[in-house]
Formats: structure tokens, sequence, C-alpha cells
């Protein structure tokens, strides 16, 4: 929740942050992926070690292999402790017998520029054929996108979709009782860096559709004040610096307006205004507090949860302004809307029975399904493909990440850095 009025899961925070450029963060901050859920249906395929000539700072089969684990779509097979390289030649009738219908093999070698050049190949076990191969050079610090990125391609062969394992995420850390980080990191949690520092809460971060920008809102004047952060330079502007509250930003598929929430005329409501803060105007028009807005993928809508009705329930209005209409109907309390890249599946936080689950509503069948089964959930966000939602939630007093398959059958935790973690996003497709 992206403010006070309407009550959330966890206390509300306010923030003084310090822009700062992207700065790598101890070992300390490294997650660790926990998987806790199966899937029904789970494609087998075995990652073996890759070759290694003159060594690497990565294991880029490990990281290919926990990235499909963490899909939920695969099953791992036991690839044993050798290594097979990208050259070598493979008996694939063994490998379908061993229960694998799908082999990764590859090489890692120390190029004398101090590049590394990383070689895969994917081997189709059932029709003994070669399904992809490439190659790589690039530097040490590029290691672990690499591999992200051969995870990508396996994926997109295997499923026709695209994957996201090269994306980013961002997230606040509490560390201290005075200090509070904004981390952007890979999409498992790995190589975190830290893009603000604050002696006080940060709130409600929020990628650019480009992936190069973060809106988000800081109290470093009194007051919540909404910026918008360049992550390569560290540069930001205040864009919604007016009397009262300025909170909740959201980004237009199309990268040129935000929707935030603003309190300058009495009550919570939700405003559009331009990237840079002009041409501001109102678009609800209510008695009661509307807040949380979002977009839909195309553009036409704006979802928000508001309390017009009573209770906080998920509305929806043209962008352009225009009537509202209810969009949640179960429970009587729904917050935090996110529409999935299709526009067809809407994710919120739903209260039941007393706990806070993340909840996937089918906008077309009206079907309602609860993804987590924790009872502290906030701040869903989908991932690019709509395959994966990332979310906070409550564990042993302490907030972590998590994310779970649309169909609530995985799930995956993502636990490591001494602190409590909140209010993540998912950035887009990296270009």
């Amino acid at each position: 929740m992206k403010q006070t009025e309407i009550a959330s899961p966890r206390t509300a925070r306010r923030s003084f942050c310090g822009a700062l450029a992207l700065m790598p963060l101890a070992a300390r901050a490294q997650l660790r992926v926990e998987i806790t859920g199966v899937g029904s249906q789970q494609f087998p395929i075995a990652v073996a070690p890759f070759a290694v000539e003159g060594g690497a700072p990565q294991e880029i089969d490990a990281i290919v292999r926990a990235d499909l684990a963490r899909s939920g779509l695969f099953r791992i097979v036991d690839a044993g402790t050798q290594p097979i390289a990208d050259t070598a030649s493979v008996n694939l009738a063994d490998w379908k017998t061993r229960g694998a219908n799908a082999l990764v093999i590859g090489g890692v070698r120390r190029l004398a520029d101090g590049r590394y050049d990383v070689r895969f190949r994917l081997l189709d076990t059932v029709q003994q054929a070669q399904l992809d191969g490439l190659s790589y050079a690039t530097p040490a610090t590029d290691l672990r996108l690499t591999a992200h990125r051969i995870a990508d391609r396996i994926y997109e062969k295997l499923t026709g979709e695209r994957g996201v394992f090269a994306t980013r995420i961002a997230y606040v850390v509490q560390t201290s009782r005075a200090s509070w980080e904004l981390h952007i990191a890979d999409a498992d949690g790995a190589n975190p860096q830290a893009a603000l520092r604050s002696r006080e809460p940060i709130i409600s971060p929020a990628w650019s559709p480009d992936g190069g920008r973060l809106a988000y809102v800081s109290f470093e004047t009194g007051k919540p004040v909404v910026y918008v952060h360049t992550i390569t330079t560290g540069e930001r502007k205040a864009v919604a610096n007016f009397r009262g509250s300025n909170s909740a930003p959201a980004w237009s598929p199309d990268g040129r307006t935000l929707a935030v929430t603003l309190t300058r005329e009495g009550n919570s409501q939700v405003f559009l205004m331009n990237a840079d803060g002009s041409n501001v105007r109102r678009i609800t028009q209510t008695t009661g507090i509307d807040t949380e807005p979002v977009f839909s993928p195309d553009g036409q809508w704006i979802y928000f949860t508001s309390d017009r009705g009573g209770g906080p329930q998920i509305y929806k209005m043209p962008a352009a302004g225009g009537n509202a209409q209810r969009v949640t109907f179960n429970g009587d309390y729904n917050i935090s809307p996110r529409l999935s890249p299709d526009g067809k599946l809407l994710a919120y936080v739903g209260r039941r029975s007393g706990r806070f689950q993340v909840m996937l509503l089918d906008l077309a069948g009206g079907q309602e399904i609860p993804v987590t089964d924790t009872t502290r959930d906030e701040s869903p966000s989908f991932a690019p493909n709509g395959r994966l939602l990332l979310y906070a939630t409550e564990v042993g007093g302490r907030g972590i990440l998590a994310s779970a398959s649309v169909d609530g059958r995985v799930r995956t935790r993502l636990t490591g850095p001494s602190g409590d973690i909140r209010e993540p996003t998912w950035g887009p497709f990296i270009k």
C-alpha cells in the first residue's frame, strides 16, 4: 500500500533519501533462493557442468540450472560432476534413458584481453538434434548476465515464450533502525546494487517502461515528494512536490505520463502529470480516498484502490477521465492492483480470514484464485512475461522477497540479507 489512509499489511513508513550512483553491495546482501513448491507439469532437462579453461569467477551452469528450476516449468535432471564441453560428442540416447528430454552443455574460456568466451549448446535427446547454440564474449563483470541470457534462450526455445532471467528487480531493505536502501538486483536477487541510501524508509519504487528510471517517494523535505531517478547517473528530479501528500507514482506504458496520488485539493485523489512534473490534472472526483493508481498495458485504463463504497476495493476508469467501475467483489478488503503484461489478469492483496494474501483475478471470467499461502503479503509485481509474480511477505517477523507462478503451484523465497525487505517491483525486459 502506498499511503497511510487505508491500512496496509505492514505499517507505512517515511523516507529521507540520498541519491547515489549504483554501487555493488557486500557479500552479506546476496539473496538465497528456496523453491518451496512443485509445478504440475515440468520439462525434464539436464544442465551439465561447463568445461572451464583458465578459471572463471562465476559458475555459469549453476546459474542456468537455478534459473530454470525457479521458473517452475523445468525438472532438473542430475547431470553429475563431470564437465562436458560444447565441442564434445554426446550420446543423446543415453541422456534420454537417464530421464532428460534436453541437455545443455558448454564451456568457458578466458581470452587474452581478459574477457571470457562462453559457449553453450541445447540438445534435444528425443529427436537427437541441436535446438540452439551460441557463444558470448563477455567481461568478468557480465558473466552472471550472460548466464541469465543463456537461460532465457533455453526457456524460449523450449516454451515458445520469452524468458525473464536477464531482467532486474528493485526493492527496499531496512538494514537497521535508521538505515534503508533501495536495491537493484538480478531477477534472482543476486548481484544487488544500492541506488539509494537513507536514514529513513524509502517507499513506492516504480520502474519506467524502458528500465532506465525509477520513480519513488522521499520525505527528505519533511513531507512525501515524488522523485524520478535516472539509474545510470544517479540524477533525480522532484516531479510532485505539492501541498500535502504526494505518493504512489506509476508510469504509463509509453513512459511519458505518471499517475500519482495527491492531497493538494483535500482527500487523496488520483492525478496525471507529464513525467517531468508538468501538466498536472485530476482524474478522480470523490470525497473518499482514491490511491495506488496503475495503468493498463494498453494505456487506456487506470486501475486504483478506493474506499468510495465503504471498505477498500479496486476500481478502474478511463485514463482520459470518466466514470469508475468496481472490479473486485470478493472479500471486504482488496488493495494494490497490478495488471499482467497482456492485460488479462489482475493481481492484488486481499484480506481473507485475517490473512493478507496475493490474489489473482481473471478479468474476463471473474475467477479469483489465491496465489500465496502466507499471511502478510504486499506489493505484487508481474514479471514482464506474465508468468511469475514478485511480492514481499513476512516470515519470522522479517520482510522477505518471494515469487510465485501465476497458478500458485510454484513458490520461491529469496532470503539472505539482514533487514526488513519490502516494496519489490519487477523491471521490464532489457532492450
